[in-house]
């Protein structure tokens, strides 16, 4: 086992290899960080295992909507078609927040994309395990069940995440499902089949990756298509007025129409042949702003510089629906999916987040008791010693007042299954 974890080390980048001996050096999951790897030693048991689904925070809860209203397939034949029933009814989901060391996508604005990485693989080793914290804290249980998929509900931890964990998974030799946001949105611009250009609206940290036009990219070309012009525009500001953070005072539509223009721009400034067509809304709070969005560039095309350059019908490529496709297509090819008069190993859906954890020597915390701005993105990866922060069952009264009206008015089939 030794020689295997040393091999490891020099074929795996970090920190995907630390996390890897740390889960081999605890095989029993009760320490921080690790996982029972016998939960999938049943194939028959593993197909009645929940499916984890996480998020540097809450914004990854549409994609959780998405799955719990997706009907796209019929659920005795699997042929494609709706019919009547939400795809995944038979199946329980886990969804994890990491609202404590959020927001991801300043991890690489201060060069911390090593911690952000061990960040990411954490949160699938959270999902993988036993542990959590009950909300009083005083010490960790083992009762929340492990899961059979892995859905990365990020764009930002797709980009920098989604390698590591799927090497963890293989060196793990855990017959686990992983499926990113981000490959699942280039999917859906590959079936959109429209030849006109690419734009992507993201966040600054995903952007900064560069992961969807790369993405995009390689999967156009792999199905033979020719590659149009992508441009991408990434947002400090939208996803915030969207949740409804104080912080952000004008309306949702003022700052999509800011974003559409800086991508329209972007765009002509690629020297195109084709309008701009087809848009990406790569952050998981963009789907609920797509009428703003698509407004904004209606009145972009009223603008001279812009009318040619712009579809006067666009297609919007909504990445939280992809992925609920693709991994319903996983688990039917893995032959995962719950069968119509089975049913899971888990009742009810289940939700987490992360809080600081002031207990843990060396913390530093800002005046609300969530983590100091300086202290969460000046960490280093590999030390695996230090769990400064805990992660504890979401209710609704844990969410920010703002947040929370967002889930209830426009998250219903989350909410009821937050509320219940």
């Amino acid at each position: 086992m030794k020689t295997l974890l040393i091999l490891l080390s020099f074929a795996i980048a970090l920190p995907a290899a630390d996390l890897i001996e740390h889960a081999h050096a605890h095989p029993d999951g009760k320490a921080a960080f690790s996982f029972d790897a016998s939960a999938w030693q049943n194939s028959d048991a593993t197909r009645h295992l929940p499916i984890g689904v996480f998020d540097s925070g809450i914004g990854g809860l549409t994609v959780l909507e998405a799955l719990l209203t997706l009907d796209a397939f019929h659920n005795d034949t699997l042929r494609p078609g709706a019919d009547g029933r939400p795809d995944f009814e038979r199946e329980r989901f886990i969804y994890f927040g990491d609202q404590a060391n959020m927001p991801y996508g300043n991890y690489s604005a201060v060069n911390r994309t090593d911690y952000l990485r061990e960040l990411i693989v954490k949160d699938a080793i959270f999902l993988l395990g036993r542990r959590f914290w009950p909300a009083d804290g005083k010490a960790p249980q083992f009762t929340k069940p492990p899961v059979k998929a892995l859905v990365i509900a990020c764009n930002t931890a797709t980009a920098y995440g989604l390698e590591d964990i799927r090497q963890a998974v293989a060196a793990w030799k855990i017959p686990v499902i992983v499926v990113g946001v981000v490959e699942a949105g280039a999917r859906g611009v590959l079936e959109s089949n429209t030849e006109g250009g690419i734009g992507v609206l993201a966040t600054v940290g995903t952007c900064a990756s560069g992961v969807y036009p790369r993405t995009i990219s390689q999967t156009l070309g792999l199905a033979g298509k020719s590659v149009p012009v992508i441009a991408q525009q990434g947002s400090a500001t939208l996803a915030g007025a969207i949740e409804g953070d104080t912080a952000f005072p004008e309306s949702v539509s003022a700052y999509a129409m800011k974003e559409a223009r800086a991508l329209a721009e972007a765009y002509c400034d690629s020297n195109p042949t084709k309008p701009l067509q087809t848009i990406v809304l790569g952050c998981t709070h963009y789907p609920l702003a797509r009428s703003e969005i698509d407004t904004a560039f209606d009145s972009l095309r009223k603008e001279e510089a812009f009318r040619d350059l712009i579809a006067e019908k666009r297609l919007f490529v909504n990445p939280a629906e992809a992925t609920a496709r693709e991994l319903f297509r996983e688990l039917a090819k893995a032959r995962l999916r719950l069968k119509t008069a089975e049913t899971s190993a888990l009742e009810h859906h289940q939700f987490y987040l992360s809080v600081a954890r002031p207990e843990q020597s060396g913390v530093r915390l800002a005046a609300d008791g969530s983590l100091d701005k300086d202290y969460k993105y000046s960490r280093l990866p590999g030390h695996l010693e230090i769990e400064d922060t805990r992660n504890i069952p979401l209710t609704p009264a844990l969410l920010p007042p703002a947040s929370l009206k967002l889930v209830r008015e426009r998250l219903p089939a989350v909410w009821k299954a937050l509320s219940r």
